[in-house]
């Protein structure tokens, strides 16, 4: 072979390397914007509801914040539009692992308005179907990994809103609705995790959440010590109301009662 030859097959080599690293580049940075867009869905979810529900009984606050989570995700779904020639044919298994990360993270988002307004888990063909174009044609494959992955990161974020809602009307309902849901997550998910290497770390991480909704339960004396944890307590709520027979409505003042002196507190703390 002529030397000639030669570079030019070298050259060639180095055209596809440089197009593939070119194309990795995008999809990472890509990935990302997506990563962030979603974080944001996330944040403003807990925000519409937490600040515009008098009660967690409320479920026109929930449809409503469902609604704006799925408008602002539609600048997700564009940005997936305009990867699609990027991850044509094959190309999405070969850079699946850049992809995997937001695309997860938008499933986190997506799993989590689709909770607040049906009180469920978003199906797999739902999620398919939102990076879909109109005729239902997906931009890239959903692997079931992803799927499984996005949807245990979700009840991370059913944790903090659970967590959060506590001192509001209804929120120790909400906490235990959102317990039972997220137990019965994790039963099914454990079944998945000989198959799904990642799915064993996030599942330990679910037990975790699982575990803090359960001590949100828990009457909140510990809190004039400890006023950061609204999750760290001594008594059971629900053992104390079947002590003295106190009506769902006192628990809900009660709490919310030592919840707001506790910020006080912490509030003059910061001051000095």
């Amino acid at each position: 072979m002529a030397s000639s030859d030669i570079r030019t097959t070298f050259q060639s080599f180095r055209d596809d390397i440089d197009a593939y690293n070119d194309r990795r580049e995008r999809l990472i940075k890509a990935s990302r914007d997506i990563t962030n867009l979603s974080k944001k869905t996330i944040f403003l979810l807990h925000r519409l509801v937490l600040e515009n529900a008098e009660s967690l009984d409320d479920r026109e606050v929930y449809l409503a914040a469902a609604k704006k989570g799925y408008e602002k995700l539609r600048e997700v779904q564009n940005a997936y539009a305009g990867l699609r020639a990027e991850l044509e044919a094959d190309m999405f298994w070969r850079y699946e692992r850049q992809v995997s990360p937001g695309l997860q993270e938008y499933i986190e988002a997506l799993s989590f308005a689709w909770y607040l307004e049906h009180g469920s888990l978003i199906p797999f063909s739902e999620v398919q179907k939102s990076i879909s174009d109109s005729d239902g044609k997906a931009y890239f494959p959903l692997t079931v990994a992803d799927y499984l992955l996005g949807l245990s990161d979700l009840t991370g974020e059913l944790m903090r809103f659970a967590i959060s809602g506590l001192s509001r009307k209804g929120g120790r309902k909400k906490a235990m609705e959102v317990c039972a849901f997220v137990r019965t997550c994790k039963a099914d998910f454990d079944r998945f995790t000989p198959f799904i290497y990642e799915l064993r770390k996030k599942q330990s991480v679910t037990t975790q959440s699982l575990e803090k909704i359960e001590d949100s339960w828990c009457f909140p004396l510990a809190l004039v010590k400890r006023p950061d944890r609204l999750f760290l307590a001594v008594y059971a709520i629900c053992v104390r109301s079947s002590e003295y027979d106190l009506p769902p409505e006192m628990l809900d003042d009660i709490v919310a009662s030592i919840s707001q002196s506790s910020r006080s507190k912490r509030g003059d703390e910061d001051e000095e």
